[in-house]
């Protein structure tokens, strides 16, 4: 799943086997992931819940119930559809669709029975503390580092000039919904002058101190530092200040570190 970018001219037609890929794509995160699968189960015990329990409830009380249940059916829908167009990236959108179908799921449940309602709060409250959303996986053109690899590149030197290296957590959400961000720009912006790397401070979490990152409440993750022959030459978010996921997007990092200038450098022969 990618970013959702808008359609050029050229793009107006379906391509049947790329919405095959996608559709596929999201059958094998439902099944292999425990985090989608979970979820996935419990929207669907509703629809069986909903359809044993049915012969229960009187005329009235069953009209105002499914009256309810298309108010919230239109309201998710709305709001799927509003994130869609503002998120830039799919890991964003799903974080915030799942989140307002349980908030509906929960709402429609009180209507039915209380201790449905909480039956449901506590099924999400497990997944929540024993699962999480997965990151991205794919790396584009940039390079999963070490510390020590980092040190080596920075101290010694290699055949890129500039190095923009992402500092994640694959414990932190906001890393999760920022994760494609910094892969994606690599495969458009990565050559000999510039390379992108990534390390993990979940795993290394030491290395924060070196490069100045705060681990605390609220944590300063993800963190994108620029080098210049092993010199920092800039940083997003600055040091000391937190930023939410929402401001970071590719425009604002390719903004914010120049990116286009140091393409047009890179063909320029400077």
């Amino acid at each position: 799943m990618g970013k959702k970018a808008k359609p050029s001219n050229n793009e107006n037609s379906i391509n049947p086997i790329e919405y095959y890929d996608i559709t596929m794509n999201i059958l094998f995160a439902i099944v292999s992931e425990p985090y989608y699968l979970f979820h996935f189960l419990t929207f669907f015990s509703y629809f069986s819940v909903r359809l044993s329990t049915s012969h229960l409830f009187s005329d009235q009380f069953a009209g105002y119930l499914l009256h309810r249940e298309f108010q919230v059916l239109v309201a998710f829908v709305t709001l799927a559809v509003v994130k869609m167009v503002k998120e830039e990236t799919w890991d964003g959108f799903i974080a915030d669709t799942l989140l307002f179908a349980k908030l509906f799921l929960v709402g429609i449940s009180l209507v039915v029975d209380f201790h449905l309602a909480l039956w449901y709060m506590l099924t999400f409250l497990v997944i929540y503390l024993f699962t999480q959303q997965p990151a991205y996986m794919g790396l584009g053109s940039a390079t999963q580092l070490t510390p020590l690899q980092l040190e080596s590149l920075l101290t010694e030197g290699g055949t890129s000039r500039f190095w923009l290296v992402e500092f994640r957590s694959s414990l932190s959400s906001s890393c999760i919904r920022t994760s494609r961000v910094l892969p994606e720009l690599s495969i458009t912006f990565s050559n000999k002058n510039i390379s992108f790397g990534v390390v993990d401070l979940g795993l290394f979490p030491n290395t924060a101190a070196r490069f100045g990152i705060s681990l605390g409440v609220p944590d300063q993750l993800p963190t994108y530092i620029l080098f210049e022959n092993a010199e920092e030459v800039s940083r997003f978010p600055d040091m000391h200040s937190a930023t939410k996921s929402s401001d970071i997007t590719k425009k604002c990092l390719c903004r914010h570190f120049e990116l286009d200038k140091h393409l047009l450098d890179y063909i320029g022969g400077k």
